[in-house]
């Protein structure tokens, strides 16, 4: 079915709402906008759906929500679980409530409980509820960091991570098979109710997830001596980290935590900083504002759904700098690490787990400590899905896991990544090193000093709409086609291709497996160490491609940097 033939069966679709369809005669004549509405339905994939919010297959609204839960409910139906309900949560954006509410009554519509928030939660709260609730699975209403024309709709299951293989893709050919609105069941709020079908999580909640974040603590005793000494500015950036973090902070007994007024209530259009991710070091604008004015310590701030979390310090010439994804994942596994080896709480089996496309200096960290290092594909539900094996197997003790993408665990009381429990962590090692005459950033330093002198680097290509769908389609297809040779003057070794499965050493013509799930991933070694990777993002328009390399000093890896950076540049201009 094309385009025409999907805008058109919406407005003869009787099951669609006449506003919707006055809304859909106004673009009659706009062929690029009904294409851009309609050329395909919005995917759901294997985290679920995400995309802008508006009319249309290919949008988020209470059509495309409602066939992703009637699909979901389909299939708790057919393994004989819907007693056990779903647990449902929900952050600032447009329509989020909205949204919430829906999936809700169609569940309720198909004899399915629904547990919903009462407001919005940061998506680690909905990882925890899913568990403590003993529900079959759990639903997130959120797009995350993406701009605020965006939303989202994430599935979790009763272990409390986002559905992997094989389930996720059962669930998506239930979905599929929803091929008319009219299939898609629903019952008024009132009746749910009454019939016992939709309940609203108590604040009892709340308190019990408080408490397992506050048990992932290494050394509190450090707060009793620092809860008045560091100086915390924490912004939400406008998303439902607020209440959750400060909450903690205060039971943690840190006396100065001051948040960004901007930047402190909810707010859709995320109006301080329209683009709501704590990778770009322009939300801390007005946070860096407030810690000049309070001469704060550590600068946090969360993502809208309060998974993600970003940091700034001062150097040691006093300005401000960002510490990445990997700096904060590498120095909270040396902390984690250290300081149990120190009160001899570091278990034998103990594991430490990252992404593919996340700093190699976690290896040298874990082999000082004897601790196993395991990498997972690109997205914290494979993390959550070690969690749970180990759990079943004992094989290992988790201890930590993180993404360069600025998502971070502690503990197993929640399978996704939780900005709250690093908050908190972040907070504590600060007022470790502060404690010790030293900053984070000082802390960077002498990990570099260690175990040597590891940089990363991300490039991310924004490209919106089909015409940036096609353009990220053919770039991925020209490298496989053609493997490069060689970045920044040095010779690839290893072509690693998650896709085709199959992993290939240009020098030798020697082949592996690959031991992870198929994934549309290239990586490539090369003859200095250094990696590559490429990779279409699961979440937004772009293309991603990240550097990894050691140098014999700092500036020896800041020149390799960005030699490999500018060969890359050349390489994607030619495609």
């Amino acid at each position: 079915m094309d385009y025409m033939e999907r805008y058109h069966q919406w407005l003869a679709d009787p099951s669609i709402d006449e506003d919707t369809k006055v809304e859909l005669r106004l673009i009659a004549e706009d062929e690029k906008e009904i294409k851009e509405r309609f050329y395909k339905e919005l995917e759901f994939g294997t985290g679920g759906l995400r995309g802008i919010i508006g009319t249309g297959s290919n949008r988020m609204n209470f059509y495309t929500v409602g066939k992703a839960t009637q699909g979901l409910a389909n299939y708790i139906k057919k393994q004989g679980t819907q007693a056990k309900g779903v647990a449902i949560a929900y952050d600032s954006r447009h329509m989020s409530p909205e949204f919430a509410r829906i999936a809700g009554l169609v569940l309720a519509a198909n004899g399915i409980p629904a547990f919903v928030y009462p407001s919005l939660r940061p998506t680690p709260m909905l990882s925890f509820a899913v568990r403590r609730l003993g529900c079959t699975a759990g639903i997130v209403v959120t797009a995350s960091h993406n701009p605020p024309e965006y939303n989202g709709y994430k599935v979790y299951w009763a272990d409390g991570a986002q559905v992997v293989a094989p389930r996720d893709t059962d669930i998506i050919d239930e979905v599929n098979a929803v091929t008319e609105y009219g299939q898609i069941l629903r019952m008024e709020q009132k009746e749910a109710e009454e019939k016992g079908l939709y309940h609203t999580i108590a604040k009892e909640i709340d308190r019990c997830f408080d408490e397992q974040v506050l048990s992932q603590r290494i050394c509190p005793e450090i707060i009793e001596d620092m809860g008045e000494n560091l100086t915390i500015i924490y912004t939400p950036i406008h998303g439902s980290g607020n209440e959750p973090v400060r909450r903690v902070l205060k039971k943690a007994k840190y006396k100065k935590v001051f948040v960004v007024p901007e930047q402190e209530e909810p707010d859709p259009d995320f109006t301080t900083v329209g683009y709501p991710n704590p990778e770009d070091p322009n939300v801390f604008t007005l946070a860096k504002k407030l810690s000049e004015e309070k001469n704060g310590d550590i600068i946090v701030g969360t993502d809208p759904d309060c998974d993600r979390v970003g940091a700034m310090v001062k150097d040691d010439m006093g300005e401000y700098v960002v510490l990445t994804g990997n700096m904060v994942g590498a120095l909270l596994t040396e902390y984690i690490l250290s300081q149990k080896a120190e009160k001899g709480t570091l278990p034998e089996n103990g594991v430490v787990i990252k992404t593919i496309v996340s700093t190699e200096l976690i290896q040298p960290i874990c082999d000082f400590y004897g601790v196993k290092k395991i990498e997972v594909l690109t997205g914290f539900k494979f993390i959550g899905e070690k969690i749970k094996e180990f759990e079943e197997t004992g094989a290992y003790q988790y201890l930590f896991g993180f993404e360069e993408s600025y998502g971070y665990l502690a503990g197993t009381y929640a399978r996704d990544k939780d900005a709250v429990v690093a908050t908190l962590l972040l907070c504590e090692m600060a007022a470790y090193y502060k404690k010790n005459g030293m900053t984070l950033y000082d802390g960077v330093q002498k990990l570099y000093e260690k175990y040597g002198y590891y940089l990363d680097g991300v490039k991310a290509i924004t490209l919106k709409g089909l015409d940036g769908v096609e353009r990220i389609q053919k770039i991925m297809a020209s490298l496989r086609e053609t493997t490069p040779k060689a970045f920044g003057g040095k010779d690839v070794v290893w072509a690693r291709d998650y896709k085709t499965q199959i992993f290939r050493n240009l020098k030798t013509g020697e082949e592996e497996k690959s031991p992870l799930p198929i994934s549309d991933v290239l990586y490539y070694i090369l003859e200095d160490g250094t990696w590559l990777c490429v990779r279409p993002s699961g979440t937004e328009p772009k293309l991603k491609f990240y550097i990894g390399v050691k140098g014999e000093s700092l500036e020896g890896a800041k020149e390799k940097l960005s030699a490999l950076a500018k060969d890359l540049d050349e390489k994607l201009a030619s495609i």
